[in-house]
């Protein structure tokens, strides 16, 4: 990964590289930021860039051997982290049983991966991934190791709040005082879930949203759409890479979180608990990512309905069906009531992570939603 190849974010690439100029290398750095802000990509740019055998002014040179290898995430020296879980044929999982996978879908998806796009990869929808001992203790062994080639070993650790709080103290210590000529990049969306004694052990590089132009301009340059179809893309993704690529191909999960949240809320609203019933017992079956993704929306969607309140039109990036149920949708979401719906989506989120049960945690969220629905304002 060159750079030259990740969509904008220069303020931070500039400092990365000046980094390796100046020799100032922080052995632990954590990029933190929301989805589709580039982390991965960036991070994988930077540890091409520090190993390059042929280093240009500000980036690799893309064909020396070392970087042919970074590039194809074959590198002996470059080594993976990420949250697993057993499949069915994979009993005690650890991250280096599917490498074969993460490479796969980073080369198909442009370095651009959501959570639940790995979890769909290697076949656990339905659990929860985590970062394991078994991980840690692989942490250890291979840094104990000499490098093969590189002048740096790198040791990514992606989704690092994922990372089991048991497993966490066996990494402490090389996390803190590793090995000479050792990196760590730990890639996080969430820094309130991460382990105290994780966050400050690293050094913190946080992300932005990507900027509207140069969104504009990776998808012009990557994907084949007439500019007006880019103006609206843009408009509707909000700096999020993965999700102008989900508008620009009509990603299926969108058109049915927005349907299921819909058809919820006329069933909450008519007060039909059986057909409610129902909806709890289909989405409790869907996956515990995809029922975070559809709480999610709904509290997207919860924020729009608040801005057309206040008449804050030009910030709905809304089109279609969508604009038009928020704007019928609004008026059941007041000031008496915004906030109890945001805190009951986020509680539902917190226990789907934990593991709660699905089918529970959604029907008490149905009838909670049932009564908000009837708080007007006095």
């Amino acid at each position: 990964m060159l750079f030259k190849e990740v969509i904008g974010q220069e303020k931070i690439k500039n400092r990365l590289i000046q980094t390796v100029k100046d020799n100032r290398v922080s052995h632990a750095q954590l990029f933190l930021g929301p989805e589709g802000s580039g982390k991965l990509s960036m991070a994988l740019a930077y540890a091409q860039f520090i190993n390059c055998k042929n280093k240009q002014e500000n980036d690799s040179c893309g064909v020396c051997p070392s970087c042919v290898k970074f590039n194809k995430l074959i590198h002996p020296d470059l080594h993976f982290i990420y949250p697993v879980a057993s499949t069915k044929n994979i009993k005690k999982p650890q991250s280096k049983e599917f490498i074969s996978n993460w490479r796969n879908i980073l080369e198909k998806n442009n370095y651009h991966i959501t959570l639940n796009d790995w979890y769909e990869e290697i076949g656990i929808e339905r659990k929860q991934g985590i970062i394991n001992k078994d991980d840690c203790n692989e942490i250890i062994k291979t840094l104990a190791y000499k490098s093969y080639e590189a002048e740096y070993k790198v040791m990514f650790i992606w989704m690092v709040e994922r990372l089991f709080h048991a497993a966490a103290p066996k990494i402490l210590k090389i996390l803190e005082e590793p090995p000479e000529k050792t990196l760590f990049i730990l890639i996080s969306e969430n820094q309130d879930r991460i382990i105290n004694t994780i966050l400050s052990r690293t050094q913190l590089v946080k992300f932005p949203k990507i900027t509207d132009e140069s969104l504009n301009q990776a998808l012009i340059k990557k994907h084949n759409c007439s500019v007006d179809d880019f103006h609206r893309i843009v408009n509707l993704s909000d700096g999020n890479y993965i999700e102008a690529k989900n508008n620009l191909y009509k990603n299926t999960d969108d058109k049915t979180n927005f349907d299921n949240f819909r058809n919820w809320m006329r069933l909450c609203y008519s007060n039909n608990v059986i057909e409610v019933n129902t909806f709890v017992t289909d989405i409790s079956k869907i996956g515990r990512e995809k029922q975070k993704q559809f709480l999610n929306f709904a509290l997207k969607t919860t924020r729009n309905c608040i801005l057309k309140n206040y008449n804050n039109t030009e910030m709905l990036k809304l089109e279609d069906d969508e604009l038009k149920f928020v704007n019928n949708f609004a008026p059941f979401i007041n000031p008496a009531n915004c906030m109890q719906f945001s805190e009951e989506f986020e509680k539902s989120i917190f226990h789907i992570e934990r593991n709660g049960n699905p089918s529970i945690i959604f029907m008490d969220l149905s009838l909670k939603v049932i009564q908000l629905l009837r708080i007007k304002v006095k």
